[in-house]
């Protein structure tokens, strides 16, 4: 789907997310829940643009956290349920947490043993779960996968307590990251050999994140398959926690090209930064696109381009372009909805970018920004 939003009539480096293109995928993610009756989490580890919140809202059941932090940000900014896992608790955390949350997923049968009490008590009706540890790695990249071995994410089916059954309401998992539903397929099979025998005494199971659903070619029919297998067979309550799938290809990144020069080969230096701004690039690793750009080779003029950091590897990457840039051309970094304003840091005091946001109502509108305060605050 093409944007609407005006480029040029914003900062940069800024971030900016297109109403229109969000909305498109709630849609997708809407028909999901239609057809199984699942209900579907926005991660916030992956989008927390609360000034969304609302139209996210519309479409979804709740929200999913990592922290006390990001628990309270759902919990006042959307609504709806409020879940969170972390793979570990302090006694002060949980304490914070009692007031707000529907769903508390812990990590280890001893995280249930030191608060499932409290969480009872509480006088509000808290779901308990438990996060497993299903042991099938359906991907490469080991930063991202919490199957590989000497995970500390999840309870293997050699440290299930099944003396513990009495007190869960739900199982939870997380194995994927940008995944097919075939790769789900797979782990369900092995989830359900391993921990089926005790859904049939649950209220729900939770099967996380990575679910890239709204991806072009991404096998709707077979999630839908998965879920209703597992509702049908052990009728319990389905939930999705995707994040990527939320806001996939829904934002942007805009950024300036300040100085070119050439060191065996041209390079172009941004006021943007793979390493403050885009931490997937170096991570993933990532190579996001460029509105009007090729791969390295394909167009006339080829560029590394880098960020204003003293890192030396502060490196987004090679494109080539028609033309040959020049100080204050603008380079649209697209699908940077997703793990950008969550990840982006203040290192070597480089400026976080601006925020905004493109709606049919107002257009594009910046809708916050940050300064100097911001970067020594942290400090």
């Amino acid at each position: 789907m093409e944007t609407k939003i005006d480029f040029e009539a914003l900062p940069t480096p800024s971030y900016v997310v297109d109403e229109t293109l969000l909305r498109h995928n709630l849609e997708i993610l809407k028909a999901v829940k239609d057809q199984t009756g699942c209900k579907i989490l926005l991660a916030q580890k992956a989008f927390s643009m609360y000034h969304f919140y609302p139209l996210i809202a519309e479409y979804l059941d709740g929200t999913t956290a990592s922290s006390v932090h990001e628990a309270r940000l759902g919990f006042e900014e959307f609504g709806k349920e409020t879940h969170v896992f972390a793979p570990a608790f302090k006694k002060e955390e949980m304490e914070a947490l009692i007031p707000i949350v529907d769903h508390i997923v812990f990590n280890s049968p001893n995280q249930v043993n030191l608060y499932a009490e409290a969480v009872k008590n509480s006088g509000r009706p808290i779901h308990i779960g438990l996060r497993v540890n299903p042991e099938l790695s359906t991907q490469d990249h080991a930063l991202y996968d919490p199957a590989s071995p000497f995970s500390r994410l999840g309870t293997t089916e050699a440290n299930f307590d099944a003396s513990q059954v009495g007190i869960l309401d739900g199982l939870h998992f997380h194995t994927l990251c940008e995944q097919d539903s075939d790769a789900l397929e797979a782990t369900l099979e092995v989830f359900e050999e391993k921990f089926g025998k005790y859904l049939y005494d649950m209220k729900w199971v939770n099967f996380g994140g990575g679910h890239h659903i709204t991806r072009e070619g991404y096998d709707i029919a077979k999630l839908v398959k998965c879920v209703n297998h597992i509702k049908g067979k052990y009728d319990v309550q389905v939930y999705l926690e995707p994040g990527e799938a939320v806001a996939l290809n829904a934002g942007f990144l805009v950024a300036s090209v300040l100085e070119t020069n050439f060191n065996q080969m041209n390079l172009a230096i941004l006021d943007t930064s793979a390493t403050c701004h885009m931490p997937d690039v170096l991570e993933m690793p990532y190579r996001p696109f460029i509105i009007g750009s090729g791969e390295a080779g394909e167009k006339v003029h080829t560029y590394r381009l880098g960020g204003q950091t003293c890192l030396a590897g502060d490196v987004i990457g090679d494109y080539s372009f028609d033309e040959p840039l020049q100080a204050g051309d603008r380079l649209i970094f697209t699908d940077m909805a997703i793990y950008s304003m969550v990840k982006n840091t203040t290192f070597n005091g480089i400026q976080l970018p601006a925020i905004a946001a493109h709606t049919v109502k107002e257009g594009t509108k910046v809708i916050k920004t940050f300064g100097y305060e911001v970067f020594k605050s942290r400090l």
